[in-house]
């Protein structure tokens, strides 16, 4: 007595068709599909600048140091 049958369902199904009509249902079905539809495009083009944007890794070359501040060449100067 707990458990629904296929008559249940079919009750149901009935009821929810006289309700809202059979177009209202193939609209409700078709602004889902677009909706689901526009969530996957714009996953889509979220991942397509990422990829489209990277750059070469740039190196530092170990004699291309920045030229010593004023307060670097006193301190130097202070500990010699």
């Amino acid at each position: 007595m707990g458990s629904l049958s296929i008559w249940h369902w079919i009750v149901v199904i009935v009821v929810v068709l006289l309700l809202f009509g059979r177009n209202k249902i193939s609209d409700l079905m078709g602004d889902v599909a677009q909706g689901i539809k526009a969530f996957k495009k714009g996953m889509a083009d979220e991942e397509k600048p990422a990829d489209a944007k990277a750059e070469p890794v740039k190196t530092i070359e170990a004699g291309a140091a920045a030229p010593k501040t004023e307060t670097e060449r006193r301190t130097e100067g202070v500990r010699s």
